[in-house]
């Protein structure tokens, strides 16, 4: 991939209206959690993977329990999955993946994000064959081949490995989040993770210059972050200024 990877999503808990959105998506994504793989987080990892990272995004306890408990009481809302593909300012690829009870509302919201900022919808696959679906792990070391024979030796299918500014970043399939995981915890006891996620990353980049065009790039974020179905946005564009 030639580069350390970065978490260019932007922070969404500065103001209280984006703590109320950070924890309306988390809660969104533990009843799925929950509700599709059972209650208890020793038994079902996913559920697990999602309570820590809510725990690292400050999210409240009570906010993690009150949907778990929502889908304990089977009932509620049954969200679908959707995604989104186009191209945003500058020609930037971006997908947008959300979380709904409303299809054809929330088709409405992310098209309106892409329409007033001069940005373009297209259908599905337009963008996403650019962009792999990967674990990603990041920590502080610079031991590279280290790293690598230890995740060798523990059977795990690694994509790459980066090191730079004393950051190591380990690329895998999604498929293998939890064994990498288990993994570099085991061989690792002391580790502590910057970032340990499943995301999409871009093949390649495209570079953003236009002060202009970069500011609007930003307002569009802003606006697919202000819908309320939108879990995760990806991009891969790459501000330069």
């Amino acid at each position: 991939m030639g580069r350390a990877y970065q978490n260019r999503k932007e922070s969404m808990a500065k103001t209280a209206g984006q703590k109320t959105r950070l924890y309306s998506r988390y809660g969104k994504e533990l009843y799925v959690c929950a509700k599709n793989g059972g209650f208890d987080p020793d038994g079902n990892l996913a559920l697990r993977q999602m309570i820590a990272k809510a725990k690292k995004d400050q999210v409240p306890a009570h906010v993690i329990d009150r949907a778990i408990e929502k889908a304990r009481g089977g009932g509620g809302e049954d969200y679908e999955t959707a995604r989104y593909e186009g191209f945003g300012p500058g020609g930037a690829m971006v997908i947008v993946d959300c979380l709904t009870d409303n299809g054809k509302r929330t088709f409405t919201e992310v098209r309106q994000a892409f329409v007033k900022n001069d940005a373009k919808l297209g259908g599905p696959g337009t963008v996403g064959h650019m962009f792999d679906h990967q674990a990603v792990f990041v920590f502080k070391g610079d031991d590279e081949e280290a790293i690598l024979e230890l995740l060798m030796m523990a059977d795990v299918d690694v994509s790459d490995i980066e090191v730079e500014d004393g950051m190591v970043s380990v690329f895998a399939p999604h498929t293998e989040f939890f064994k990498a995981k288990t993994a570099l915890n085991e061989a690792l006891p002391d580790i502590e993770f910057e970032v340990e996620e499943i995301t999409f990353v871009p093949q390649t980049m495209t570079e953003v210059i236009d002060p202009e065009v970069i500011a609007q790039f930003e307002k569009f974020l802003a606006a697919l972050e202000d819908c309320d179905d939108v879990q995760n946005v990806y991009h891969n564009a790459e501000f330069t200024n």
